[in-house]
């Protein structure tokens, strides 16, 4: 009987450790999750930043001319003379 009792003794210290580790690393997956949130947010900060500076280059852009028909484009019966 008391060799029952020593072995659940011993199973619940298992437990006990077990969960104490496995709270251990739940909080150290928060941290990096909450360490990866930041990146991510300043990542997405600094994309939209870029979007920005390419769209206002684009926009510094000429516009493009309007292409004028090569002869070779124009039907057969309207060939430049």
């Amino acid at each position: 009987m008391t060799s029952e009792f020593d072995q659940l003794s011993d199973k619940i210290n298992q437990l006990v450790q077990l969960v104490q580790s496995l709270r251990q690393q739940n909080a150290t997956l928060h941290q990096q999750i909450d360490a990866l949130n930041a990146s991510n947010a300043a990542l997405a900060a600094r994309m939209n930043e870029a979007h920005d500076r390419v769209v206002a280059v684009l926009e510094q852009l000429p516009a493009p001319e309007a292409e004028q028909p090569q002869a070779s484009d124009q039907p057969e019966g309207e060939k430049a003379a």
